[in-house]
């Protein structure tokens, strides 16, 4: 017996329905009625939900690098400095994991299927830090810093505003004028931070940014600062 869907069929049904459920309300079995199929004909494809994500984060992925092939594109600006690069890298992986509900959580921790969907991309960034002066270990450092602010950040920003595109939906738990009012008299100083912190999202993503890419500047040789 041979399954009548494929892989990429099961992907891209499972990330327009994350959309409408979210991580935790997605199942195989929802998959596999949105597909008009019985939940076991997904195991041809998928043994559990985990391969699934894997699956799901992978073609995040490759749709955030631009290429179906998975061989990608640069990170940022392919004539820019590496600074421009590394924080246009950034806010790709943010831009594109926020356009999934959930988007943040599917891809931390999980694997990629397909050893060369960043690759291209990653290879680019790699190539304009090592020829900016960084050391091959100094550049990937710096990207993994980065990259797990951004992937952080998302989960966050996920949690305050859950609807992809609708900014104006914002989750009650994060109601800063009750925050400030329960901690205000005690704690004044850790009221007014939460609205630092998650009351303009955006500027709170690149002042992080900055603060890394600044922090990563520090550590390089006067010469290659550039």
């Amino acid at each position: 017996m041979v399954s009548r869907i494929d892989r990429k069929q099961v992907v891209d049904t499972a990330l327009r329905l994350l959309n409408e459920v979210g991580l935790d309300g997605l199942t195989l079995r929802g998959i596999a009625k949105e597909l008009n199929v019985q939940a076991p004909a997904l195991y041809w494809h998928f043994k559990n939900k985990q391969e699934l994500l894997d699956e799901m984060a992978t073609e995040m992925t490759r749709r955030m690098t631009g290429s179906p092939e998975g061989g990608g594109s640069a990170a940022g600006p392919d004539d820019g400095t590496w600074q421009e690069m590394l924080l246009e890298g950034c806010r790709r992986v943010r831009r594109e994991l926020l356009g999934y509900r959930d988007g943040g959580k599917v891809f931390s921790g999980t694997r990629m299927t397909d050893g060369t969907a960043a690759a291209g991309a990653l290879d680019a960034l790699m190539t304009c830090l090592t020829e900016a002066g960084f050391t091959l270990e100094a550049a990937a450092r710096a990207w993994w810093t980065a990259y797990n602010f951004t992937v952080g950040v998302v989960i966050e920003e996920q949690s305050v505003h859950p609807v992809p595109g609708q900014r104006e939906i914002r989750d009650p738990a994060y109601d800063q004028s009750e925050r400030e009012r329960q901690l205000g008299r005690e704690f004044p100083l850790a009221a007014q931070a939460g609205r630092a912190m998650f009351g303009d999202l955006e500027r709170s993503f690149e002042a992080g940014l900055r603060i890394i890419v600044g922090g990563i500047e520090a550590g390089l040789e006067p010469e290659a600062r550039g």
